[in-house]
């Protein structure tokens, strides 16, 4: 391969460059199978963080190497990128938005690899959520299985308040699951997810936590609802991570939840996640679609 390409992407000059980098030196993943990634998973990642101002863990001398996280458009972004202005409680700033091809190879070749979205889109604004999260993250001494059987709870739990979920692997260590919801205030989200949390906490002491201190986490799961808090955001469906190996958030289906007794039935290569979405199609398909938003819980 060569290790600089000039090329147009949907009619978008790009000049892709260090193709042959190892960015991933434990597997010897390269930048240029990052980008060929990224290029082949884009119908099922773009509908995911359309509209949706992003923030990047950006990594351009690999995962070993420094890495910023930022929110503000990498240094090299063509003009023509989208952006948005969004406000905080900083001031506002430009963000950008991943709204096509063009734009996420662009800032993949600049290193901009990990990707991560609100749960609220620019259109909506900060304060109108239009999808819940539950962010499942395992203590010392529990896991990727447990928190399958966490996530199951969360499932019937959301069920029986009339909200459905769909659920994908961190690409780390936990799992998230979504809920569309019909736009709702962020601290209301927030509210809610942490009165299931503290519910689910009751019932199940020995498994799971509600709370964020780190001395009561070995051996239990905690479910963080804080990840509704309109200033944060969550790791994109189908994003690479930044982490020692090049690992995947993958949507998965509730069968293989219930049925993991081990992490690496839901670890997954960008190979397998294509071979997976060549296979079966995008399991988080029907989470964008506006008909299966329901309202939050309280707000009807």
């Amino acid at each position: 391969m060569p290790d600089r390409i000039a090329t147009t992407v949907d009619g978008r000059p790009l000049a892709l460059s260090n193709l042959e980098k190892v960015l991933w030196p434990a597997t010897g993943f390269t930048k240029g199978e990052a980008l060929h990634y990224y290029a082949l998973a884009a119908p099922v990642l773009l509908p995911h963080l359309r509209r949706r101002p992003a923030s990047f863990v950006r990594f351009p001398d690999g995962v070993e190497g420094e890495r910023f996280y930022i929110k503000h458009p990498p240094p090299g972004l063509p003009d023509w990128a989208p952006t948005v202005e969004v406000s905080g409680k900083d001031g506002s700033r430009r963000q950008v938005v991943v709204d096509d091809v063009p734009t996420l190879m662009a800032l993949a070749n600049l290193g901009a690899l990990e990707l991560h979205v609100p749960q609220w889109t620019a259109d909506g604004g900060p304060d109108a959520h239009d999808r819940l999260v539950v962010d499942l993250d395992p203590g010392p001494g529990a896991g990727l299985p447990e928190c399958c059987r966490v996530a199951c709870l969360v499932r019937e739990a959301l069920a029986e308040d009339g909200l459905e979920c769909w659920v994908k692997t961190s690409g780390s260590k936990g799992l998230h699951l979504y809920a569309p919801l019909v736009p709702a205030p962020g601290r209301l989200v927030s509210g809610y997810a942490k009165a299931v949390a503290q519910r689910l906490e009751a019932d199940h002491p020995a498994l799971v936590l509600s709370r964020m201190a780190r001395h009561l986490r070995p051996g239990k799961v905690f479910v963080d609802w804080s990840q509704n808090a309109s200033a944060k955001t969550t790791a994109a469906p189908y994003t690479l991570r930044a982490r020692r190996t090049p690992t995947v958030s993958t949507p998965v289906t509730w069968e293989e939840v219930a049925r993991c007794t081990r992490p690496e039935q839901l670890a997954f290569t960008p190979g397998q996640v294509l071979a997976r979405v060549e296979r079966d199609g995008d399991p988080f398909a029907s989470l964008t679609d506006p008909a299966r938003a329901r309202p939050l819980p309280g707000t009807r």
